[in-house]
Order: structure tokens, then C-alpha cells, then sequence
């Protein structure tokens, strides 16, 4: 386990991330890659995956890169835009997720995000979201 996944791992615990068990094989700078395995907790009243939990993992996975991609000065950053596009569902099994950075200005990050059944390999959704960097007022 690297460093900064086990920063990120120990940061979830107790907030949704953790209690969702979203789980981390790769976080650098530009990169982030995670999973989870489904769960009752991970499905909607109708029995299909929900999409709060697919956003939330691409949302944790960009924001988790976001983190490591900071310009210099910058201190924490938020979300300001994001959208999915559902394709498909998973019922079992792991849901995976790969973040890349697409912009990395001083003022700015977009990230874009897939989403995978891992039973299937199949791509569930697709996810897009703007980062604002946020810096020491002076």
C-alpha cells in the first residue's frame, strides 16, 4: 500500500467513503483507481445499484486526486460541477472506477472518471467534474 493510499484510506474511516467501503489500489497525482463490492446498502429501494453510490465513488476517486494534483500554494480544493451518464447497472460483484486528470490549472482542476462492472467489464457510467483550488486568503 503506498502512502497516499493508506492517507486516503485512514481520512474515509467514519465518513461516507468509508461506510460505503469504498477501497483504493492507486492514488498519485493525476491517477486514482477504487472499488467497491455491492451491498444491500449500496442499492436502491427498486433493488438496482444506486446512482448516489456510483457518483460517490467517482466523486471520492476525483476528489481524492484532486488532493494530490494541487499547484503549489494551493491548500484543499471543492467541487463546483459534476455529471454522470448511467449506461448500465451492476447488481453484484465489484464496481471499479479509474479517475484521470484533464485539467490541471492554478485556478481549476476537471477530472473525468469510468465506471466499471467488474463482473461484466462493462462501463456503467461515466462521470465528468470541475474542481475549484482553493488558497490561503490573504
Amino acid at each position: 500500500m503506498t502512502d497516499a493510499v493508506a492517507v486516503v484510506t485512514a481520512r474515509q474511516e467514519g465518513k461516507l467513503p468509508g461506510v460505503l467501503g469504498f477501497e483504493w489500489s492507486e492514488v498519485r497525482a493525476g491517477f486514482v483507481k477504487g472499488r467497491f463490492d455491492v451491498q444491500g446498502h449500496h442499492l436502491a429501494p427498486n433493488g438496482y445499484l444506486h446512482a448516489a453510490s456510483v457518483v460517490a465513488l467517482a466523486d471520492t476517486a476525483c476528489g481524492y486526486g484532486c488532493l494530490q494534483s494541487l499547484p503549489n500554494g494551493a491548500t484543499n480544493f471543492t467541487t463546483i460541477e459534476l455529471k454522470s451518464n448511467f449506461l448500465g447497472t451492476a447488481l453484484e460483484g465489484g464496481v471499479a472506477c479509474e479517475a484521470r486528470l484533464t485539467h490541471g490549472g492554478r485556478t481549476t482542476q476537471v477530472w473525468d472518471a469510468e465506471v466499471k462492472s467488474e463482473a461484466s467489464g462493462k462501463t456503467i457510467a461515466l462521470f465528468r467534474c470541475t474542481q475549484m483550488v482553493l488558497y490561503p486568503r490573504a
